[in-house]
């Protein structure tokens, strides 16, 4: 069974940063093309960045460039999200998932296996 882990959210300041994991059970990670995701109180969720198998692309949403990077530790199965100069409107639940679609629009990316982990809660605020 494909099981996604998210890890490392927690309340912050606006200006500063968390580093987010994303753990898989179930399957090798190193297999797949990744994305992170995110979804606001009220709102739909959304892609943030992804990332392909070998780690040598990838993409953001106009909101996190400059901010985020994404990266991948294919021997440690994980990948992670580092966050930096937060804001308040990043604020939400953030998920990982595999993904088909890896282009540098975020409106192509899928998630492959269609389900999703609990996420981890990122708030932002002062």
């Amino acid at each position: 069974q494909v099981q996604f882990v998210e890890s490392g959210g927690g309340l912050v300041q606006p200006g500063g940063s968390l580093r987010l994991s994303c753990a898989a059970s179930g399957f090798t990670l190193a297999n797949y093309a990744i994305g992170w995701f995110r979804q606001a109180p009220g709102k739909a969720r959304e892609g943030v960045s992804c990332i392909s198998t070998s780690g040598g692309s990838t993409y953001y949403a106009d909101s996190a460039k400059g901010r985020f990077t994404i990266s991948r530790d294919n021997a440690e199965n994980t990948v992670y999200l580092q966050m930096n100069s937060l804001k308040p409107e990043d604020t939400g639940v953030y998920y990982c998932a595999a993904i088909v679609g890896l282009t540098d629009k975020v409106h192509t990316w899928s998630n492959r296996f269609g389900s999703w982990g609990q996420g981890t809660q990122v708030t932002v605020s002062s």
